[in-house]
């Protein structure tokens, strides 16, 4: 009886958990009249939605910032985060605790009690609707650090000193010897940080104010604006937004979870 009722448990959960995305799916295939209507079986208007989105939409451009924005931000901040995050651990003093605590305390600030100093900053300094500015509030996050920092308690010391005593540089000993160690808190960081990324819709679209910035989550939100809002439309954006960031989560899904429980092969 016990592990029938885990199980009736389990199914229930996860029934919840996939109803939504089985919900979105149906929408992407049916007319706005049946999305409104609750219809809960896929429908043969997939095709319609399609041509209706890149009509009034420019989807291939959307997808190509999004793509572009979200794999440049992810690159610079697994590179920049993991040598701060090995810095702090490996050449550790009670300085850079104190700077680490810091970076802890500004994790508790919210985004948008720094958004307007950034814009302002930015705008003086002239960078408004470039990458840098897009990149630069993201790139460097105290989760990523912390998350990096404590990966590097678990990398062996006497890798250090071996690696020291045969000649090899400090650089050498970090893109050489740690990061191979480290794949798994790699494979976390990308997952978290990619889909961060991609999922980011309030800065691109206060600092990147040209039509040819949009973004997909910029897209998404263009399709729920005017006076009438076709869902099936609508439903299609959302499922195409979401198909990246889940194919990302699924194909690192056992790093992800390795690299969160500070496991080191």
């Amino acid at each position: 009886m016990k592990t029938a009722l885990s199980y009736i448990v389990l199914c229930i959960i996860s029934f919840l958990s996939v109803f939504p995305l089985y919900y979105m799916l149906c929408g992407a295939t049916n007319p706005s009249i049946d999305v409104i209507r609750g219809k809960l079986v896929p429908g043969s208007y997939l095709l319609e939605n399609f041509k209706t989105l890149i009509e009034f939409q420019d989807l291939g451009r959307a997808l190509f910032n999004s793509f572009r924005n979200s794999l440049l931000i992810t690159l610079f901040t697994l590179l920049i985060c993991s040598i701060a995050g090995y810095g702090f651990e490996v050449y550790h003093d009670k300085g850079k605790d104190i700077l680490m605590s810091i970076l802890l305390l500004a994790m508790m600030l919210p985004f948008v009690a720094l958004m307007i100093p950034l814009f302002k900053m930015f705008s003086a300094w002239g960078m408004v609707n470039t990458w840098m500015a897009l990149m630069l509030p993201s790139i460097s996050t105290p989760f990523m650090i912390m998350l990096f920092r404590q990966a590097a308690r678990s990398f062996p010391p006497d890798i250090i000193d071996a690696a020291r005593l045969e000649g090899l540089s400090e650089m050498g000993i970090f893109f050489r010897m740690y990061i191979p160690t480290m794949k798994s808190t790699y494979g976390a960081a990308m997952t978290v940080t990619f889909m961060n990324a991609w999922n980011n819709y309030l800065w691109p679209k206060i600092i990147l104010q040209k039509n040819e910035s949009i973004t997909m989550p910029m897209l998404v939100a263009n399709l729920k604006s005017g006076y009438s809002v076709d869902y099936g439309m609508l439903m299609l954006g959302v499922l195409i937004c979401t198909l990246p960031t889940a194919i990302i989560f699924l194909c690192l899904q056992k790093s992800f979870a390795n690299g969160i429980t500070g496991a080191v092969k």
